[in-house]
């Protein structure tokens, strides 16, 4: 197997196999990464006097043919290379020669992966910031759309008080906000740059690392060559906490659509073409969509703890370990991104039920309004607490009238445009 750190003597296929894993599979996502760290790299190289000017003319040029082919889906690793720095060494090496192999220097393999991996989570992150604005911008037309209609709140799953259907879309736009807040933390701590801490230790060479931060556009060098390497871990935890948080808003959201369409609810349907049917009783239409957001993000809600419980008990410094990361991290990004863009794409279809509150079913919703129309009119609160629950225990309780909630967050002031707001700030990065 083609390898950067071969000295002469080869591990046995045994050890290649169960070393190298699934990381051939998983480093095709960081080629272009891979291209771009070695860009800049080299061009700091020339400018320190490692490279001549039209050796580094010449390996841009050799790298920007592989970067193409990345982009045209041609770039492979071939099965007896280890990784993808090695297969981008290897066309160089085999197209330019001796200079190919002067891309290295100044460099580790372990600062090399760790700015791919920035690089990619960086990219990963921008997209689920546009993900989250589109699903953010959904709800938020759907809770001006039905801000009307009112619906039953639950608490303990039980019959509480009243809400509204822009209550509860406005209530997950406004909960993406908070998300957006931990994908920019994450962004934050990714967006600093690794490369030149080598092995975890700097390098003997004068590395211009600003350069090479200006180059790839992080915000600042990671400037402790030993907290460069520490990252690695760190970065993919903070990317996975707030991957979390955001599960767990879709989760519920999910959870919540389930109950909806039951027909023991019936508050929201969609069309028979986002539905599924049983084999065996005709009249199901399965929530299958939501069943398996709900469930897929459950399974991203573990990644944090795995990737805490992987890098925790090592020393400082690289750790093989630290490979097992892509294998835990990368499908869980692809689970969230399909969850995001599969809830925007159910909700362009949602259909809600009007006049729900008419159902005796919901006779009691308005219990508190009652009391607080009677302590309005005079009435201790406690004295019209028990009062409206005598009426209810003896079955005397109605309500005439509509609920008239005007204050901050209520259903009769949903304040989605300062929610927007918010969003905007939150977004800005």
């Amino acid at each position: 197997m083609a390898t950067l750190w071969n000295k002469g003597t080869s591990c046995t296929r045994q050890v290649e196999d169960f070393t190298v894993g699934n990381d051939r599979e998983l480093d095709a996502r960081l080629a272009r990464y891979d291209v771009m760290g070695s860009k800049a790299h080299i061009t700091m190289l020339q400018s320190i006097g490692l490279l001549t000017k039209e050796e580094l003319d010449t390996l841009l040029a050799a790298l920007d043919e592989i970067a193409a082919s990345i982009e045209a889906g041609d770039f492979r690793l071939e099965e007896d290379v280890e990784d993808i720095h090695s297969q981008v060494e290897l066309l160089l090496t085999r197209k330019l020669g001796d200079i190919g192999k002067k891309i290295h220097a100044g460099r580790s393999r372990n600062d090399q992966v760790l700015v791919d991996i920035k690089l990619y989570l960086r990219d990963e992150l921008l997209s689920l910031r546009d993900e989250v604005l589109a699903l953010f911008r959904r709800l938020q037309a759907l809770s001006e759309r039905h801000k009307e209609v009112l619906l039953p709140g639950y608490t303990h799953a039980q019959i509480a008080m009243p809400s509204s259907f822009g209550l509860w879309f406005g209530a997950y736009a406004e909960a993406l906000v908070n998300d957006m807040y931990l994908l920019h933390g994450a962004y934050r701590v990714v967006n600093r740059n690794p490369l030149g801490s080598a092995a975890g230790y700097g390098n003997s060479f004068p590395l211009d690392r600003e350069m090479t931060t200006r180059l790839l556009g992080f915000a600042s060098p990671d400037y402790n060559s030993v907290a460069a390497q520490m990252s690695r871990g760190k970065s993919e935890k903070a990317v996975a906490s707030a991957m979390g948080s955001l599960a767990l808003t879709l989760n519920k959201f999910a959870a919540d659509c389930c109950m909806y369409l039951c027909p023991n609810f019936g508050f929201i349907r969609f069309p028979d073409n986002l539905t599924t049917g049983s084999s065996i009783m005709p009249h199901k239409k399965n929530p299958d969509v939501w069943e398996l957001v709900r469930g897929k993000c459950n399974r991203i809600l573990s990644v944090e703890n795995e990737i805490a419980l992987l890098c925790s008990n090592m020393p400082h410094g690289y750790h093989r370990d630290y490979q097992l990361l892509k294998d835990i991290l990368f499908p869980a990004l692809d689970l969230l991104h399909a969850c995001l863009q599969m809830t925007d794409y159910m909700l362009g279809a949602i259909e809600i039920k009007p006049d729900i509150l008419d159902s005796p079913l919901y006779a009691y919703l308005f219990t508190v309004e009652e009391v607080n129309r009677r302590v309005l009119a005079g009435t201790p609160f406690r004295e019209a607490y028990r009062q409206v629950g005598t009426e209810v225990n003896e079955g005397r309780f109605h309500f005439e009238g509509k609920p008239v909630h005007t204050h901050i967050g209520s259903i009769g002031n949903l304040c989605n445009d300062k929610i927007a707001a918010l969003m905007r700030e939150a977004s800005q990065w």
